[in-house]
């Protein structure tokens, strides 16, 4: 079994890969959170209780979200 590695013994490129992801991470989810509590229930695609805990699911969530959790709404033109 692999031998965990401390913070401390990564190098400064992996440090900052990390934290960039992680950063990418949490904005995606944060996003894809205020979206789903703005959006009117019948714009998600399923439940919204569903959504909530697939997005917080790593980089998947959010992005199965976007890309398959809203429904577009196209408004009626008024003629």
């Amino acid at each position: 079994m692999a031998q965990k590695k401390k913070w401390s013994d990564l190098t400064s490129g992996q440090q900052t890969a990390i934290l960039v992801a992680g950063c990418i991470q949490l904005s995606l989810a944060a996003t894809a959170w205020a979206d789903l509590a703005r959006r009117p229930a019948s714009e998600v695609a399923g439940s919204k209780a569903k959504w909530a805990a697939i997005i917080a699911i790593n980089f998947v969530g959010p992005l199965a979200y976007f890309a398959r959790g809203r429904r577009v709404v196209v408004p009626e033109v008024l003629s």
